[in-house]
């Protein structure tokens, strides 16, 4: 059986696949950045090419 080791980044809107080894845990959930993982406290986006989430 493979072993999963990326997945789609936890916050809802963004479209980032992220390494599960490299990934923001917060609450159980993989985040790619720290601006996902904290809901966009700032209003910014992840800043990652091709990825337009933000809360």
């Amino acid at each position: 059986m493979p072993t999963v080791t990326q997945q789609k980044c936890a916050c809802e809107p963004c479209v980032c696949i992220v390494d599960i080894a490299d990934a923001i845990n917060k609450d159980g959930k993989n985040y790619c950045s720290d601006e996902c993982a904290n809901g966009h406290p700032n209003s910014s986006g992840c800043d990652h090419a091709g990825c337009a989430c933000k809360a």
